[in-house]
């Protein structure tokens, strides 16, 4: 069988910016029937190699070439759409369905439709007074219905609810045609992509499968990196040792050996202090955080008002970590703005303990003193950070969230969109929060920010509140997830975003109020095996288990060697003797913890 044709190839492309090389000599080739999924840090190159895949832009040097016939659809993230046209001019053109019963007996047009929500916005609405979503949706599902051989998606799962990730992700696999998707959502990524493109240092690395496989990949390659590095760091110990052992007087011969060792030295990368995100003094949380109680809310429409919440009851707790999904316009930032005290309930009341002191995330990023610096930004809420029993300045503290020295006296205004929103969150964190209440937080930013920001939530021991429509965000920080169906109430769900989008798919099936978000006093289906939230609290203790499992071994190692070197030391070898049988005992205490821990994980 011949392999598949190419429909784009790079040769030797480089590409630069002023002195900034985005991309450097790369060569790399798309074939037909490809999902690729394109990931790297915010300024790393991702966008520039979409603009030259697309023939948006044109390489340094080097070329870039395409299939001849090659039909090609791309979605930007402005979502940019026709001036004076309506949902049916963008989507549905009479240059591809000279009439409705072309497109209405197609089902796959009827699936873009519904799946993205146009059929309840209304094929004869203008796309001028949309919101920046809505256009977006259109846009997307103008590129979907199109017969293509490539697929070029910029962000598409921005301003989609879960349910809306979901259809997509399915959608675009059961496509015949090629695809390329930048996106940060992971569960995206692992659903779609057959392969995965990684932008960084100039390069761009393939990797076979979608985000779990990259991920696995990537730290085969670190880990390769650092075994490389270790027998570099002995070659410097050895040259360093020779230079000790020899006499003052040297020869030129031995001088050389010296300007070789000190041009090691000098080469050498400065150590680095891993500081864990997880400080930010959180201050203690009584026994209330929010009491929403029998809230009413509506919100003015152009047909009257619409009703969000009706007798509303909910409890969060502290130390709660709960996510918040809902179909689009069901009420989940007006949810948060009741709880920050933005706006007010029409009936009913929302109680704030004395103690909780909130740092609310938002959608925009409007808020950000445009007229300061990266730095003074950050200083205008507080000059030092205290982690811990440390005292961090601004500007350190800023250069662990990606912004280098020659970046920290950029202004606000200049900053990119990712860039804007990791200052947003440092300037959160930097007033040392105890509750954190967030806004789609994943918006914007790339995956490595992502998981140093679910690093730092893992640590985080106050509340956290999360609305979102990244699932694999809400299910990696989230103990509790509630859902919003536009009904009014607010549901506890036991079995997480599965069960919200399982419960969607029965045609929106009842789900029971939750009461109290921390109790769960919602009553749920039942189940045989544990909850979700136990699974979850099981699958992170199973992971603390095997990294003292680790630790164990290595001391165990350790030990044995003590052994051999103190043969001839009775005594001493007879209390290492005994320190040996103590951790073996203690490690299959370990091991069978791990064991119950990991059954409980996988239900």
């Amino acid at each position: 069988m011949s392999a598949p044709l190419n429909l784009v190839n790079f040769e030797r492309v480089h590409k630069a910016f002023g002195t900034t090389v985005v991309l450097d000599d790369v060569s790399l080739g798309l074939a037909a029937g490809e999902r690729i999924g394109v990931v790297g840090r915010n300024g790393g190159g991702k966008s520039t190699l979409l603009s030259l895949l697309t023939g948006a832009d044109e390489p340094d040097s080097g070329r870039v070439t395409r299939r001849g016939d090659l039909a090609m659809g791309v979605l930007d993230q402005l979502g940019t759409l026709p001036a004076g046209t309506t949902v049916r001019d963008v989507v549905l053109p009479e240059s591809m369905f000279a009439a409705e019963h072309e497109w209405a007996a197609d089902p796959a047009v009827r699936s873009v439709l519904a799946g993205l929500e146009l059929d309840r916005m209304g094929l004869d609405a203008p796309v001028a007074p949309m919101s920046g979503g809505e256009r977006r949706r259109v846009a997307l599902a103008a590129q979907l219905i199109r017969p293509l051989d490539l697929l070029v998606l910029d962000e598409p799962t921005n301003h989609l609810d879960v349910e809306g990730v979901a259809w997509l992700a399915e959608y675009v696999r059961g496509r015949a045609g090629g695809l390329v998707v930048v996106t940060h959502d992971r569960w995206f990524l692992d659903e779609v992509c057959t392969t995965t493109w990684e932008v960084a240092d100039g390069n761009v690395h393939s990797y076979e499968g979608g985000y779990s496989a990259y991920t696995l990949a990537r730290a085969e390659r670190a880990r390769i990196a650092s075994v490389t590095e270790e027998r570099r760091l002995n070659l410097v110990r050895k040259e360093l040792a020779w230079l000790r052992r020899g006499p003052p007087a040297r020869t030129s011969k031995p001088k050389f050996r010296i300007e070789a060792a000190q041009a090691l030295i000098a080469d050498e990368p400065p150590a680095r202090d891993s500081m864990a995100l997880k400080g930010f003094a959180a201050r203690r949380l009584g026994k209330t955080v929010y009491d929403v109680e029998d809230v009413d809310y509506a919100v003015p429409t152009d047909d009257g008002p619409r009703t969000l919440f009706s007798d509303l009851t909910w409890h969060v707790g502290p130390g709660d970590r709960i996510g918040i999904v809902g179909v689009n316009g069901a009420g989940k930032t007006s949810l948060l703005k009741l709880l920050v005290g933005e706006t007010q309930p029409d009936s009913g009341r929302v109680v704030v303990g004395q103690t909780v002191a909130p740092a609310y995330l938002s959608q925009h990023v409007t808020e950000l003193p445009g007229s300061l610096r990266v730095v003074e930004a950050v200083q205008d809420v507080a000059r030092i950070a205290r982690i811990g029993n440390q005292e961090i300045s601004a500007s350190s503290l800023a250069e662990r969230f990606g912004f280098a020295a020659n970046r920290q006296w950029t202004p606000v205004g200049d900053l990119s969109g990712g860039e804007r929103r990791r200052l947003q969150l440092l300037r959160l964190l930097m007033a040392e929060p105890n509750v954190l209440v967030l806004d789609e937080p994943t918006n914007d930013l790339d995956i490595d920010t992502l998981t140093a920001l679910e690093d730092l939530l893992d640590s985080f021991p106050g509340t956290v509140l999360v609305v979102s429509h990244d699932r694999y965000f809400v299910d990696r920080v989230c103990d509790k997830v509630v859902a919003l169906l536009g009904d009014g109430s607010l549901a506890e769900l036991p079995g997480g975003v599965d069960e919200y989008l399982a419960r969607r798919a029965a045609g929106g099936a009842p789900l029971t109020t939750a009461a109290g978000g921390g109790s769960g006093t919602a009553s749920a289906p039942a189940r045989s095996g544990p909850s979700a939230a136990d699974a979850r609290a099981a699958k992170k203790e199973a992971a603390k288990l095997e990294r003292r499992m680790l630790k164990l071994d290595a001391d165990e190692k350790k030990l044995h060697e003590e052994l051999a070197a103190a043969a001839v030391d009775y005594a001493r070898a007879a209390e290492l003797d005994a320190r040996l049988r103590a951790l073996r005992a203690e490690k299959e205490q370990v091991e069978e913890e791990w064991l119950a821990a990991a059954e409980v994980a996988e239900g």
